[in-house]
């Protein structure tokens, strides 16, 4: 039996005049424009423990390595569609944001493409402005503080629930990759309900 979709409970209100100015720049895109939320979360080596279990009176063991290593998912989800992009980068700098820039590009050819994202540091440089001009790709901001407006963030709870706790991977990049893969291996309706966009109250409704 499928889940239910999940329905996006916001952190607080968002911010009115911001969420409603992106609505409005949204409607105004051309028909033929590729809209694509992205956000990117870190992985690291050392198991986030979310439960586990041990004998009464016993202390619960999580075998680990002795280093932290990470790496970062950079995310992509067209809210019409489903489809996804992602790929697994050594930091979050802008140079790893801008190589995502290309690879989306080189996914979506000439398209016009519009991204919603967050005023994250790598988002902001100004090479990565630049190169997203270079590339026609435009950026459209969520409002401050608002994760719960982007499905990509909820996707990704789901991914570090289900594959990230509680267990080590043998290295770093093998965490990666199976990340990658739990991303990119959902059906276009799974992501769409465990992103929340088949939500009744997701807030983009009226633009899909």
């Amino acid at each position: 039996m499928e889940a239910a979709a999940l329905r996006v409970r916001g952190q607080g209100p968002a911010p009115g005049p911001e969420k409603g100015g992106l609505i409005r720049r949204l409607k105004l895109l051309s028909r033929g424009a590729v809209v694509l939320f992205i956000d990117a979360t870190i992985l690291r080596l050392f198991p986030p423990l979310r439960c586990s279990w041990a004998f009464r009176g016993q202390q619960a063991q999580v075998r680990i390595s002795g280093r932290n290593a990470k790496r970062v998912l950079f995310g992509a989800i067209n809210p019409r569609t489903g489809h996804r992009l992602a790929i697994s980068r050594p930091s979050m700098r802008q140079e790893d944001f801008q190589a995502f820039l290309r690879h989306l590009r080189s996914r979506y050819g000439g398209r016009p493409l519009w991204l919603v994202l967050d005023r994250a540091p790598c988002h902001e440089a100004h090479n990565s402005r630049v190169l997203a001009g270079r590339l026609n790709i435009g950026f459209m901001w969520l409002p401050t503080q608002c994760p719960e407006l982007n499905p990509v963030d909820h996707l990704w709870r789901e991914l570090k629930r289900l594959i990230a706790a509680n267990r080590q991977f043998h290295t770093i990049d093998a965490e990666a990759q199976y990340a990658r893969r739990w991303f990119l291996g959902l059906t276009a309706r799974q992501a769409l309900r465990k992103a929340g966009i088949l939500a009744e109250d997701f807030w983009l409704n009226a633009l899909l």
